[in-house]
């Protein structure tokens, strides 16, 4: 027993000792596995998903895109001759771009790449509209590498749909609209600084910002007077005069010696590190010749930016080639000191090499007559040699959507980033306020602090085109296009308030009252008025400060300041004499005084003048004010003139004072329109809206939804016609066996037939509303019992949703129910009329 049991216990200590090491054998392979998957890596960054639109577009292009016709075999093959040639005669050149590759993987000549095709657009019938689209629409694909030619040169057509490429893909594009236009355009192949080739323009100036200089700096010029008052003569010291002239010099030449070393000092922090590759990155870009569309001088148009150069322009390092749809040139000139010193004559063979011979070659600075007569002598020879031509080009018809246009930028979002500014331009209707424009000027390098925002909108019902925003004061000025409410033109103020600080321009002309200008400042107000039949031209309103204790009358007044004095002045009224034409009246309202000064006659120096002092006010209102000699004073200038008499001076105190109560309700109005404009502005900032033209049906809903009703009515209107063309007795014909001919019985079965089968049809109706009648009354009822039951345990959700689908099955019920009542009241007649049409119809009439 002992032995056996030693047996057993020796027996589970091998089988532990077996589990045990399958144990550790699963671990170790595991573990070996583990090391083997670690080891299996995989590059993300080499995965791609394939571009389904390029091989779609591939398979879509024409079949001049994918081979070429015998003429563009012919040029290929000169092409070819000739590079053999340069190649020899000038081995130390670079490689010139003649037959990239295009989508199709097909040598195409560069200059059959080009297609001028004129588009409906008005923006792109001048330069600077074409030169801003590219720049605009497309999206910079920088050379890889930056010293070597693109071995593809890609169609405008696919570039207009990827809507992105390199700065050959930029100038094709851009020098086929210009070619359209009517400019003498070519494309450049060359060598620029690297700002250039990567579109880098933080070290460039906003050309918005350098605009607005230059409208600051120009400046009016005054207009002089024939006949005017000569100034005093001026009895200062000559001596003092020039020594305060030197030392006001010498502290401008200290001032402008320290603006110099500063600008000197920056200029050194900003200059960029110096570029390894200066000189080598390869660049395209576009030249426009002068002659035609009157261009007075050839410039550069650098398609990345869309901005013109000169043709001495610094960023352009150098020239190898440039061509057009017609021929193509080699550069013979050194270009050691950039574009400065080289001529763009194509015509001059010594600066020039030209590939193809003809009317191309010839020099572009003679005048037409010239080139006629040079052209008359060599026509004999031109017939003996044959010419190549240029095939034409390869290229469709570029087209570019409307919807393309308006979005205009890669996602309708464009940022640019200049020196201490950025802007950024976004597509019409993308954003619910407006913008189109945003431009933002900063104090340092780093765009770190803004000094303004200025922003431009368009679309907006508010008429609002310009906002400036001043950091520095909180100040916000924006203008306003023509058509807007109370003729408002610009508006500068801090906040929407009506006690702070506010300047408002109007459109005078719009204005019945030919306000100007309105200024705020405290409890002071400025008016401006132009144009006016009674002459008026300034008003100045001086406040008074509310009183601690609020009376019933000033709570009546919701708000209107009391007034202190109110200054009035006029111009001119040559119909009057100017003793009797005021100038100037000054309502003192809290000293109960007015003064009236007058116009001055042209033979005196000073003016005549009036001065009043109001009288008391009685607490009787029926005992009349009385007037006395020492409430009126005057001034005339001529000794010889009669004294004003006292009635007179009564009934013009009268009249002031009625005027000064007219005066102070239209101050009350001012101070109410005030408000208004500023209580409008606070609505329309809150509730934006854009105006969107009835013929845009794409954003204009009720244009739309016009159209799509329209639509429906025309589709409607032919289903309806296709039924009327229906035979409706064709299947009954059918089941007597379409009979040539039709006896009285068979007229007066197809009669019956067509009767009983509406009659079955009306009934099977009724039949179907009412079931769907009754089975939406069954289905209420059971919610209602339901209701019933769990309305202890339920929640509000639960409650809100029990009402609302009782709500919508009531509406259901009442729906189906006005049907079947419909449906009731109509079937009679629909039986009526089909057995009127049965006894009208050419068939059955004679029967019947």
């Amino acid at each position: 027993m002992e032995a056996a049991t030693a047996d057993q216990d020796n027996e589970g200590v091998a089988l532990d000792q077996d589990d045990e090491v399958q144990v550790d054998f699963a671990q170790e392979a595991l573990d070996e596995l583990d090391r083997a998957l670690s080891k299996v890596k995989i590059d993300a960054s080499a995965l791609t998903m394939p571009d389904k639109q390029k091989k779609l577009y591939k398979w879509q292009c024409p079949q001049s895109y994918k081979g070429n016709s015998l003429k563009e075999k012919q040029l290929i093959a000169l092409t070819e001759n000739f590079w053999r040639q340069y190649a020899h005669i000038y081995p130390d050149r670079k490689p010139l771009l003649l037959c990239p590759l295009n989508e199709c993987g097909v040598e195409k000549f560069v200059s059959t790449t080009l297609r001028p095709t004129v588009l409906p657009y008005p923006v792109l019938f001048n330069w600077e509209g074409c030169a801003n689209f590219v720049s605009d629409f497309l999206s910079l694909e920088p050379l890889d590498p930056p010293t070597d030619l693109p071995r593809h040169l890609y169609s405008p057509t696919h570039v207009l749909q990827m809507k992105r490429g390199s700065c050959f893909d930029f100038s094709t594009l851009l020098c086929s609209l210009l070619l359209a236009a009517g400019y003498n355009a070519y494309c450049v192949s060359g060598y620029a600084t690297k700002d250039v080739c990567l579109l880098n323009l933080a070290r460039q100036e906003c050309p918005l910002l350098a605009k607005n200089e230059k409208d600051k700096t120009e400046k009016q010029a005054v207009e002089v007077l024939k006949y005017s008052v000569k100034p005093p003569r001026d009895l200062s010291s000559a001596f003092e005069r020039r020594q305060e002239e030197m030392r006001q010099k010498e502290a401008q030449a200290a001032r402008l010696k320290k603006q110099q070393e500063a600008d000197r000092l920056q200029e050194e922090l900003e200059r960029p590190p110096p570029d390894p590759l200066f000189g080598l990155r390869v660049h395209c870009w576009v030249l426009v010749k002068c002659g035609a569309r009157e261009v007075p001088e050839d410039f550069f148009i650098e398609p990345l930016s869309g901005k013109s150069f000169s043709t001495t322009d610094q960023n352009f390092l150098g020239v190898e080639s440039a061509w057009n749809h017609r021929n193509y040139w080699i550069n013979m000139q050194d270009c050691r000191r950039g574009c400065t010193d080289m001529s763009f004559d194509l015509g001059d063979p010594i600066k020039w090499e030209y590939m193809l011979c003809g009317d191309t070659s010839q020099s572009l600075l003679l005048i037409p007559s010239m080139k006629k007569q040079e052209f008359e002598d060599d026509d004999e020879e031109k017939d003996d040699s044959k010419v190549f031509q240029m095939p034409p080009s390869w290229v469709n018809e570029l087209n570019i959507s409307q919807q393309d246009m308006e979005m205009r930028f890669p996602d309708g979002v464009k940022v640019i980033q200049y020196r201490k500014a950025k802007l950024e331009k976004f597509a019409p209707y993308l954003l619910r306020d407006g913008l189109v424009t945003r431009l933002s000027t900063y104090h340092d390098l780093d765009c770190t602090e803004v000094s303004v925002v200025k922003e431009w909108y368009q679309h907006r019902n508010d008429h609002l085109e310009e906002r400036e925003l001043r950091k520095a004061g909180n100040i916000t000025l924006e203008h306003f296009r023509r058509g807007r409410s109370f003729a408002l033109k610009h508006h500068r103020y801090v906040t929407l308030t009506p006690d702070s600080d506010r300047e408002m321009e109007f459109y005078s002309r719009a204005r019945a009252d030919g306000l100007a200008r309105r200024v705020g400042k405290g409890l002071e107000m400025i008016e401006f008025f132009e144009d006016r039949p009674d002459f008026l031209f300034y008003r100045h309103i001086l406040f008074g400060k509310h009183a601690k204790k609020v009376t019933i009358g000033e709570i009546a007044e919701q708000g209107h300041r009391p007034l202190e004095k109110v200054v009035e002045r006029f111009h001119r009224d040559t119909t009057k004499p100017a003793s009797e034409d005021v100038a100037e009246r000054v309502f003192l309202v809290s000293e109960e005084r007015i003064q009236v000064t007058y116009h001055r006659d042209q033979d005196r120096i000073i003016p005549a003048w009036r001065n009043f002092t109001k009288p008391q006010e009685s607490g009787d209102t029926q005992q009349k004010q009385t007037f006395t000699p020492d409430m009126a004073s005057t001034f005339q200038v001529d000794p010889f003139e009669k004294p004003s008499k006292n009635l007179f001076l009564y009934e013009t105190l009268m009249a002031l004072m009625k005027e000064e109560e007219k005066v102070a309700q239209r101050i009350k109005s001012s101070e109410k329109e005030v408000r208004a404009i500023l209580d409008l502005r606070q609505y329309e900032e809150t509730n934006i809206e854009l105006h969107i033209s009835i013929y845009n049906t794409a954003r204009n809903d009720k244009a739309r939804k016009h159209r799509e009703a329209l639509e429906r009515m025309a589709e409607e209107a032919r289903l309806l016609q296709e039924e009327k063309e229906l035979d409706y007795l064709a299947p009954f014909l059918a089941q007597l066996g379409d009979p040539e001919e039709l006896t009285r019985q068979m007229a007066l079965q197809l009669r019956n037939d067509c009767l009983a089968e509406l009659k079955q049809r009306l009934i099977d109706k009724a039949n179907l509303i009412q079931a769907r009648f009754e089975k939406e009354t069954q289905e209420l009822q059971q919610k209602q019992q339901g209701y019933q039951k769990n309305q202890p345990t339920m929640t509000k959700e639960d409650e809100d949703q029990y009402l609302a689908y009782c709500s919508d099955a009531m509406f259901r019920i009442h729906i189906l129910k006005l049907r079947l009542n419909r449906h009731k009241d109509r079937a009679p007649q629909k039986y009526l009329a089909l057995d009127e049409k049965l006894r009208r119809d050419p068939r059955l009439a004679l029967f019947l």
